[in-house]
């Protein structure tokens, strides 16, 4: 398939509870606000909602190539997670080859979020410009009925507007794209069957 097939790619990292906070408000609320800016409303890819039965490296590979910005939700573990560098360095390599996200060009393509900490982030993570969602960080869905979660709604909203933005400055897509390899999963055999003798 060649050209955009996503607008947004978002990359987490699935330990602790950032990946809760994304399914249960940030990425619905994103969705919405997004489709409150632009019509028709843009397509955002979140890995928690790929199809069964995919081969899920080929699927997120395919999905990096064919985004056009990528939203990064940083904790402590996001740098950690080689899945979580792969995609990154992959997005990191397109602005190279596009010549942006540099001393004359620093608009990039790359929209970081800081959910936790950043106290524990190594150092080229303390050096990008993000949004701090740290005061929205609570995962639960009772969240949705306190007082706080308008404040959250208008961070979202004011969040949108800014890659609506983004998205219409984003360069034709190119099918060659690169691409930074992160390892297969480690596929562990199930332990053998007890045997039992008659």
């Amino acid at each position: 398939m060649s050209g955009y097939k996503y607008d947004v790619f978002i990359s987490y990292c699935r330990h602790g509870s950032v990946q809760k906070w994304l399914m249960n408000h940030f990425h619905p609320k994103l969705r919405d606000c997004l489709a409150d800016q632009v019509a028709p409303a843009p397509k955002v890819y979140v890995d928690r909602t790929m199809r069964r039965g995919v081969h899920w490296p080929s699927d997120l590979r395919h999905a990096v190539r064919h985004s056009k910005i990528m939203v990064q939700l940083l904790t402590p573990g996001y740098f950690q997670s080689p899945w979580c560098m792969a995609e990154w360095r992959s997005m990191q390599e397109r602005q190279k080859v596009l010549g942006l996200a540099n001393l004359d060009f620093p608009q990039g393509l790359v929209y970081p979020i800081l959910y936790s900490d950043s106290d524990n982030f190594p150092d080229e993570g303390r050096q990008l410009s993000w949004w701090d969602f740290k005061e929205f960080g609570y995962p639960e869905l009772v969240y949705q009925e306190s007082r706080d979660f308008i404040h959250f709604h208008r961070k979202v909203a004011e969040l949108a507007a800014d890659l609506a933005a983004l998205l219409r400055q984003v360069p034709e897509w190119q099918p060659d794209w690169p691409i930074v390899e992160a390892p297969d999963p480690v596929i562990i055999p199930p332990p053998p069957m007890p045997r039992f003798d008659p």
